[in-house]
């Protein structure tokens, strides 16, 4: 019985620790990177919009 109790307590405490190991591996992109990504976005938006540009 204990260890039931206590593998359902380990799960909120694995998610928790995960989650702190996920935030702090993320970063943010650099100045090269973000404007290849709004590059890229702004290409997505222009093909998009020509395309639905005659209706």
């Amino acid at each position: 019985m204990s260890d039931t109790i206590q593998e359902l307590a380990d799960i909120p405490r694995d998610f928790l620790r995960d989650g702190m190991l996920f935030v702090r591996r993320c970063t943010k992109p650099d100045k090269r990177e973000f404007i290849k990504i709004s590059q890229a976005v702004g290409m997505g938006f222009i093909i998009m919009g020509g395309q639905f540009s005659y209706l």
